[in-house]
Protein backbone atom coordinates (compact mmCIF):
# COMPACT_ATOMS: atom_id res chain seq x y z
CA UNK A 1 0.00 0.00 0.00
CA UNK A 2 1.00 3.60 -0.53
CA UNK A 3 2.95 5.71 1.95
CA UNK A 4 2.07 9.34 2.62
CA UNK A 5 4.73 11.60 4.15
CA UNK A 6 2.78 14.31 6.00
CA UNK A 7 4.78 17.34 7.12
CA UNK A 8 3.33 20.13 9.28
CA UNK A 9 5.20 23.31 10.17
CA UNK A 10 2.60 25.57 11.79
CA UNK A 11 3.50 26.66 15.31
CA UNK A 12 -0.19 26.54 16.25
CA UNK A 13 -2.25 23.49 17.25
CA UNK A 14 -4.82 22.04 14.87
CA UNK A 15 -7.76 23.99 16.27
CA UNK A 16 -5.94 27.30 15.68
CA UNK A 17 -4.06 26.51 12.46
CA UNK A 18 -5.56 26.84 9.00
CA UNK A 19 -2.80 24.82 7.38
CA UNK A 20 -3.18 21.98 9.88
CA UNK A 21 -6.96 21.92 9.44
CA UNK A 22 -6.53 21.45 5.70
CA UNK A 23 -3.68 18.93 5.91
CA UNK A 24 -5.75 16.96 8.44
CA UNK A 25 -8.67 16.85 5.99
CA UNK A 26 -6.33 15.63 3.25
CA UNK A 27 -4.77 12.99 5.48
CA UNK A 28 -8.12 11.70 6.80
CA UNK A 29 -9.38 11.26 3.25
CA UNK A 30 -6.13 9.58 2.25
CA UNK A 31 -6.44 7.13 5.15
CA UNK A 32 -10.05 6.35 4.19
CA UNK A 33 -8.79 5.45 0.72
CA UNK A 34 -5.76 3.55 2.07
CA UNK A 35 -6.83 1.95 5.38
CA UNK A 36 -3.87 -0.44 5.17
CA UNK A 37 -1.43 2.20 4.01
CA UNK A 38 1.21 4.09 5.94
CA UNK A 39 1.23 7.72 7.06
CA UNK A 40 4.48 9.18 8.33
CA UNK A 41 3.67 12.40 10.20
CA UNK A 42 6.58 14.74 10.79
CA UNK A 43 5.59 17.73 12.94
CA UNK A 44 8.41 20.21 12.49
CA UNK A 45 7.05 22.58 15.13
CA UNK A 46 6.99 19.90 17.82
CA UNK A 47 10.13 18.10 16.64
CA UNK A 48 12.36 20.39 14.52
CA UNK A 49 15.02 18.83 12.36
CA UNK A 50 18.58 20.16 12.71
CA UNK A 51 19.33 23.31 10.79
CA UNK A 52 22.02 22.75 8.22
CA UNK A 53 25.54 23.06 9.59
CA UNK A 54 28.91 23.49 7.94
CA UNK A 55 29.64 19.80 8.58
CA UNK A 56 26.32 18.67 7.05
CA UNK A 57 26.70 21.03 4.10
CA UNK A 58 30.29 20.22 3.17
CA UNK A 59 29.66 16.48 3.60
CA UNK A 60 27.14 16.68 0.80
CA UNK A 61 29.83 17.77 -1.64
CA UNK A 62 32.60 15.37 -0.69
CA UNK A 63 33.42 11.68 -0.86
CA UNK A 64 31.97 9.85 2.19
CA UNK A 65 35.31 8.07 2.58
CA UNK A 66 36.91 11.43 3.36
CA UNK A 67 34.33 12.59 5.92
CA UNK A 68 35.46 13.58 9.38
CA UNK A 69 33.52 12.06 12.29
CA UNK A 70 31.60 15.32 12.58
CA UNK A 71 30.72 15.31 8.89
CA UNK A 72 29.70 11.66 8.98
CA UNK A 73 27.36 12.20 11.94
CA UNK A 74 25.76 15.31 10.42
CA UNK A 75 25.39 13.72 7.00
CA UNK A 76 23.77 10.62 8.48
CA UNK A 77 20.97 12.81 9.80
CA UNK A 78 20.45 14.28 6.33
CA UNK A 79 20.37 10.82 4.76
CA UNK A 80 17.61 9.71 7.17
CA UNK A 81 15.40 12.58 6.03
CA UNK A 82 16.25 12.00 2.37
CA UNK A 83 15.48 8.29 2.58
CA UNK A 84 12.18 9.06 4.29
CA UNK A 85 11.28 11.38 1.41
CA UNK A 86 12.44 8.89 -1.24
CA UNK A 87 10.37 6.08 0.32
CA UNK A 88 7.13 8.07 0.13
CA UNK A 89 4.56 7.58 -2.62
CA UNK A 90 3.11 11.05 -1.97
CA UNK A 91 3.98 14.04 0.20
CA UNK A 92 1.70 16.51 2.00
CA UNK A 93 3.21 19.73 3.37
CA UNK A 94 1.60 22.39 5.54
CA UNK A 95 3.38 25.66 4.76
CA UNK A 96 1.84 28.70 6.45
CA UNK A 97 3.20 32.12 5.52
CA UNK A 98 5.22 33.71 8.33
CA UNK A 99 6.66 37.13 7.60
CA UNK A 100 6.13 36.62 3.87
CA UNK A 101 7.83 33.23 3.62
CA UNK A 102 7.83 29.68 5.01
CA UNK A 103 8.57 28.78 8.66
CA UNK A 104 12.27 28.35 9.42
CA UNK A 105 11.61 24.75 10.49
CA UNK A 106 10.35 23.90 7.01
CA UNK A 107 13.33 25.68 5.47
CA UNK A 108 15.61 23.54 7.67
CA UNK A 109 13.91 20.37 6.41
CA UNK A 110 14.32 21.49 2.80
CA UNK A 111 17.98 22.37 3.35
CA UNK A 112 18.55 18.83 4.58
CA UNK A 113 16.71 16.98 1.80
CA UNK A 114 17.92 19.07 -1.14
CA UNK A 115 21.15 17.28 -2.03
CA UNK A 116 22.86 17.91 -5.35
CA UNK A 117 23.68 14.68 -7.12
CA UNK A 118 20.91 12.79 -5.36
CA UNK A 119 17.57 14.55 -4.90
CA UNK A 120 18.57 17.62 -6.93
CA UNK A 121 20.58 18.25 -10.06
CA UNK A 122 20.84 15.61 -12.77
CA UNK A 123 19.78 12.73 -10.52
CA UNK A 124 16.47 13.94 -9.00
CA UNK A 125 15.73 10.75 -7.06
CA UNK A 126 12.21 12.03 -6.22
CA UNK A 127 11.37 13.20 -9.74
CA UNK A 128 7.64 12.91 -10.41
CA UNK A 129 6.77 12.37 -6.73
CA UNK A 130 3.32 13.91 -6.05
CA UNK A 131 3.64 16.76 -3.54
CA UNK A 132 0.65 18.73 -2.25
CA UNK A 133 1.42 21.95 -0.36
CA UNK A 134 -1.15 23.73 1.80
CA UNK A 135 0.10 27.32 1.58
CA UNK A 136 -2.06 29.24 4.04
CA UNK A 137 -1.64 32.97 4.56
CA UNK A 138 -3.19 35.66 6.75
CA UNK A 139 -3.91 38.00 3.84
CA UNK A 140 -4.35 37.77 0.09
CA UNK A 141 -1.29 37.54 -2.14
CA UNK A 142 -2.70 36.23 -5.40
CA UNK A 143 -2.27 37.84 -8.82
CA UNK A 144 -3.93 41.23 -8.98
CA UNK A 145 -3.94 41.83 -5.23
CA UNK A 146 -2.00 44.76 -3.70
CA UNK A 147 0.47 42.35 -2.07
CA UNK A 148 1.01 40.03 -5.01
CA UNK A 149 4.65 41.13 -5.19
CA UNK A 150 5.24 39.86 -1.66
CA UNK A 151 4.30 36.25 -2.42
CA UNK A 152 7.43 34.30 -1.49
CA UNK A 153 5.87 30.98 -0.43
CA UNK A 154 4.52 29.49 -3.63
CA UNK A 155 7.26 31.09 -5.73
CA UNK A 156 9.99 29.70 -3.48
CA UNK A 157 8.49 26.24 -3.04
CA UNK A 158 7.84 25.96 -6.77
CA UNK A 159 11.51 26.66 -7.44
CA UNK A 160 12.76 24.16 -4.86
CA UNK A 161 10.22 21.35 -5.07
CA UNK A 162 9.30 21.49 -8.76
CA UNK A 163 12.43 22.86 -10.43
CA UNK A 164 15.22 21.57 -8.17
CA UNK A 165 13.67 18.25 -7.11
CA UNK A 166 11.41 17.65 -10.11
CA UNK A 167 8.35 16.72 -8.05
CA UNK A 168 4.78 16.85 -9.34
CA UNK A 169 3.74 19.88 -7.28
CA UNK A 170 0.23 21.06 -6.44
CA UNK A 171 -0.98 23.85 -4.12
CA UNK A 172 -4.02 24.41 -1.92
CA UNK A 173 -4.19 28.04 -0.76
CA UNK A 174 -6.41 29.08 2.19
CA UNK A 175 -6.28 32.90 2.36
CA UNK A 176 -7.29 35.72 4.71
CA UNK A 177 -6.82 33.49 7.75
CA UNK A 178 -6.25 36.52 10.01
CA UNK A 179 -9.71 37.95 9.24
CA UNK A 180 -11.49 36.31 12.22
CA UNK A 181 -8.97 37.70 14.74
CA UNK A 182 -8.01 41.05 13.22
CA UNK A 183 -10.66 43.76 13.76
CA UNK A 184 -9.38 45.67 10.74
CA UNK A 185 -10.25 42.67 8.55
CA UNK A 186 -13.76 42.05 9.86
CA UNK A 187 -15.39 42.80 6.51
CA UNK A 188 -13.22 40.08 4.95
CA UNK A 189 -14.51 37.28 7.20
CA UNK A 190 -16.99 36.01 4.57
CA UNK A 191 -14.16 35.81 2.02
CA UNK A 192 -12.02 33.94 4.55
CA UNK A 193 -14.82 31.48 5.26
CA UNK A 194 -15.31 30.88 1.54
CA UNK A 195 -11.57 30.37 1.06
CA UNK A 196 -11.42 27.95 3.99
CA UNK A 197 -14.33 25.86 2.71
CA UNK A 198 -12.84 25.82 -0.77
CA UNK A 199 -9.49 24.66 0.64
CA UNK A 200 -11.11 21.89 2.68
CA UNK A 201 -13.07 20.73 -0.35
CA UNK A 202 -9.92 20.77 -2.48
CA UNK A 203 -8.05 18.76 0.14
CA UNK A 204 -10.73 16.06 0.15
CA UNK A 205 -11.05 15.96 -3.63
CA UNK A 206 -7.33 15.98 -4.33
CA UNK A 207 -6.61 13.30 -1.74
CA UNK A 208 -9.22 11.02 -3.36
CA UNK A 209 -7.92 11.65 -6.88
CA UNK A 210 -4.33 11.07 -5.83
CA UNK A 211 -5.27 7.86 -4.04
CA UNK A 212 -7.04 6.61 -7.16
CA UNK A 213 -4.12 7.62 -9.35
CA UNK A 214 -1.61 5.67 -7.26
CA UNK A 215 -3.90 2.66 -7.03
CA UNK A 216 -4.32 2.45 -10.79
Amino acid sequence: MATLLHIDSSVFPAEASSSRAVTDAFRRTWQEQHPDGTVIHRDLAAHPVPHITAHAHTAGFSDPDTHTPEQAAAFAERVKLIEELESADAVLIGAPMYNLTIPSTLKAWLDNVVLMGRTAGDAQSVKGLPVTVVASRGGAYGPGTPRAGYEYVQNYLSAVLADFLGTDLDFIVPELTMAPVNPQMTELVPLFEASRERALDEATTKAKLLAQRLAA
